[in-house]
């Protein structure tokens, strides 16, 4: 008798249900895609209406702004088109976006519409510089704390600016507002923004005191004032004191003149008897004689240098020698073309303030990112020096050096810019918030073991490429090895002794915390095997070093002798054991403090790291 076996074919009405729901899947789907379209065209839309607005506010603006215009152009080309159409006029573009305003020298003039520029939420640069501007500031503080860069310089602005004008704008890093016809204080609120990188406010009627702007000053001028009192400790280190000529009564360093008591200048010049008040006409206008001479050679200086720009936007190099002062020399033309301008108009980042100086992420408008660091205990370092020691640092080339890009000097002020690596320095790693920044297969025992021989290798090229250098890094420490996207370990602030105030090089750098050198004062190859040792006891227990030198740092390297702890976090101590002890011991054995002849060669060092191995053999 046979068995039936029913039919697994599907009914109609499940096939119609079937299709049915694969329609409306569809349908759902194009409308996710259109309003994705909507949403973009929205964007793009907003932009055009907001410059649109802005440009009805500007007198002249039809003239040298025609190609801003309503559709099919838009503000700035839209991201994968085929078609390749520039910007608008004046209009800098980022990933589709207007993210900057450069109108200068175009004779516009008229009352800015603040209001309608608060649609381009992008928007991070302004300049309106070298137009026909006038009346009171506009308030620009509405824009907030997105904008970056404000250039608002040979204007026609005039009057008192509220103390209360910057507020709120956290993120400006340049402000220029020079050459034109303020009055009053210098604004306080200019002071709050503590990532302010330049300033520039000369040759307007300001008055008063000059407020204790935050040491993340790098160019200021305000020259050609009525400023007066004490120059503010955060300035004293502007060695160009051109940036405080013509302002009779100010008085400090860096100015010779000497402040009294009370805060003024005490300087016989600098003091103005009753007498002298009613001064002759012929002795006005001799000094209003001299006044014009002085603004003809700035004009003509100023037209030198804008020919030099001009020649430079135009294509013509201008060469750049290591004996220039003032001006970025570069060793690597694979980052991009940028300028120290360029540098001070990026979108900057404050990444720490270390023993050193400063150190900040710059964005570069095309889209580069490069780390400055600010050096200020380099001031005994004569030119030749400098320079010829920036170009030994310049020619190395090793996959575990991050590399020198770039360097800037003047007697009171050195600039070394590098690469940016996105993972930040092992001491971050090591020691930053375990919930947010360690991550799964992050600083396990493998890549512990990888970052250490990547210093050591680092460290051999070093001595091998400078035979002639007792200590060839001098300041090896967590914070100063940096990790790549693939955490393989990028040595900074390397073989900076050479240049570094001796004063200052023994008080700051990591190999004179030393308890041998703390002892003995002697200077030798073993302070950095020292080093080596504190970064691998330090990589392995994840234990924090004391601040202080010598005694304390002994006791911290005894104490890891004795107790011998990993960090839990490391994992791999069941099949790993015995190699992590071997490194430990390693390190032990760089840090001896008793028997410093005992204390092994890098070389040596360097060769049994590269010996082990993620897993016990």
């Amino acid at each position: 008798m046979g068995v039936h076996v029913a039919s697994q074919s599907p009914s109609k009405s499940t096939i119609i249900k079937d299709r049915t729901k694969i329609l409306i899947y569809s349908f759902i789907f194009i409308l996710l895609i259109f309003e994705c379209e909507s949403s973009s065209s929205k964007d793009e839309n907003r932009e055009r209406d907001a410059l649109l607005m802005f440009k009805m506010s500007l007198k002249n603006a039809e003239a040298v702004l025609r190609n801003w215009n309503n559709p099919p152009r838009l503000p700035c080309p839209r991201l994968g088109s085929s078609r390749t159409t520039p910007p608008w006029r004046g209009v800098i573009c980022l990933n589709g976006n207007v993210c900057g305003l450069q109108l200068d020298c175009l004779k516009l003039s008229g009352d800015i519409d603040v209001d309608s520029l608060l649609e381009l939420d992008k928007l991070r640069t302004l300049s309106l510089m070298d137009n026909k501007f006038e009346g009171a500031m506009p308030k620009f503080r509405k824009l907030g704390g997105t904008l970056k860069s404000l250039c608002i310089s040979k204007n026609n602005y005039s009057g008192n600016i509220d103390d209360d004008a910057f507020l709120g704008m956290s993120s400006l890093k340049r402000l220029d507002i020079a050459d034109n016809r303020f009055s009053g204080e210098v604004p306080t609120s200019l002071a709050s923004s503590m990532r302010l990188l330049e300033l520039r406010i000369e040759n307007n009627r300001f008055v008063g005191t000059i407020p204790e702007f935050p040491p993340t000053l790098v160019k200021f001028n305000a020259s050609n004032n009525q400023l007066q009192g004490r120059i503010p400790p955060s300035l004293c280190d502007i060695t160009d004191t051109s940036a405080f000529s013509g302002n009779k009564d100010l008085c400090g360093p860096p100015l010779e003149s000497k402040c009294d008591e009370s805060g003024s200048s005490s300087s016989p010049n600098q003091i103005v008897s009753k007498a002298n008040e009613n001064m002759s006409i012929l002795h006005v206008i001799s000094v209003i004689i001299s006044c014009l001479l002085a603004i003809a050679t700035l004009v003509m200086v100023y037209l030198q240098l804008d020919m030099k720009r001009d020649g430079e936007k135009d294509g013509v190099t201008v060469a750049t020698t290591p004996k220039g002062d003032g001006k970025l020399t570069f060793f690597r033309d694979n980052y991009g073309c940028f300028d120290l301008q360029d540098l001070l108009r990026a979108s900057a980042e404050v990444l720490g303030s270390g023993n050193f100086g400063s150190c900040y992420k710059a964005t570069l408008m095309d889209g580069h990112c490069v780390v400055v660091k600010r050096y200020i205990h380099m001031t005994n370092c004569g030119k030749d020096e400098f320079h010829h020691h920036m170009r030994t640092l310049g020619n190395l080339s090793h996959p575990n050096l991050l590399p020198l890009i770039a360097y800037y000097y003047r007697p009171q002020e050195k600039l070394l810019v590098y690469k940016f690596v996105h993972n930040g320095s092992l001491s971050k790693q090591l020691h930053g918030d375990r919930t947010n920044e360690k991550k799964a297969g992050g600083l396990n025992w493998p890549t512990r073991l990888t970052i250490i021989k990547g210093v050591a290798k680092g460290m051999v090229y070093l001595y091998k490429k400078l035979p002639n250098l007792l200590v060839a890094h001098g300041n090896l420490k967590s914070s100063n090895v940096l990790l790549d996207k693939w955490m393989q370990p990028l040595l900074m602030d390397y073989t900076l002794l050479p240049v570094v105030n001796v004063e200052q090089a023994h008080n700051l750098m990591a190999a004179f915390k030393a308890p041998a050198f703390c002892k003995q004062g002697r200077i030798d190859k073993n302070l950095d095997v020292w080093s080596l040792g504190i970064l691998i006891l330090e990589t392995m227990t994840s234990q924090k070093l004391p601040s202080t030198h010598g005694s304390e740092l002994e006791r911290w390297v005894e104490t890891i002798e004795r107790e011998k702890v990993f960090d839990k976090e490391m994992g791999g101590t069941e099949n790993a054991q015995a190699q992590m002890t071997m490194l430990l011991e390693i390190g032990l054995k760089c840090c001896k403090v008793d028997e410093v002849e005992k204390r092994p060669e890098l070389i040596e060092v360097a060769n049994k790291i590269q010996q082990l191995d993620e897993k016990d053999i």
